[in-house]
């Protein structure tokens, strides 16, 4: 691993084109704009509690709807976190968080495996939050969970407001995230197998 967990990327298909930078040693700075501004503030909740530095831009088909912007975000940072760390050396590999937002409980575990298998349970009752499906807030945690090459488990515990819930669940994942790639100060492969 590399003394400094830096990648910038782009992800450009026919749906959508993204330009990202992330910092897994920031200091929480976002800088993101994806069209979607409920979305921007959940990446940006991500990077602050996650310590880590975002630059995000999305041009996405918002004309269609939101799910391809929300989609490819997610696959394009996940894709990009998975590049910074690699094979896993050197790192924790597990990491969960609870964050609550006033009467919203959230929780988030992840194992950094190289074994995708996200479970997302959000539990939201409104179609939309600002411009953004609720279905494709949890699609965002599917697909991060898919090219990140992770199990990430995602509760919200109890809450009667869903934007609460929502960024209770993100901030959640920037504590979690933090807590997975923090490094140990070996070179190991946090595994039994020796490779992840």
């Amino acid at each position: 691993m590399s003394t400094q967990r830096i990648v910038s990327t782009e992800r450009v298909t026919s749906e959508t084109r993204i330009a990202l930078t992330v910092n897994l040693d920031g200091t929480g700075r976002a800088e993101v704009f994806t069209g979607i501004a409920f979305l921007d503030h959940m990446l940006s909740a991500v990077a602050r509690h996650g310590g880590l530095d975002l630059e995000l831009r999305c041009d996405g088909d918002l004309e269609v709807d939101d799910h391809h912007t929300a989609e490819d975000c997610a696959l394009a940072l996940g894709a990009a976190i998975d590049r910074v760390i690699g094979e896993r050396r050197g790192i924790a590999r597990f990491g969960y968080a609870y964050a609550p937002l006033d009467e919203a409980l959230a929780r988030v575990v992840i194992d950094l495996s190289g074994r995708p298998m996200p479970i997302v349970d959000l539990g939201l009752k409104r179609d939309m939050l600002g411009g953004i499906a609720c279905e494709n807030l949890t699609h965002f945690f599917v697909s991060l969970a898919m090219s990140l090459r992770a199990a990430v488990h995602v509760d919200v515990l109890r809450g009667d407001n869903d934007h609460h819930r929502a960024e209770a669940a993100f901030k959640a994942l920037g504590l979690a995230l933090k807590a997975a790639v923090t490094r140990t100060g070996s070179d190991e492969v946090p595994s039994t197998k020796g490779v992840l």
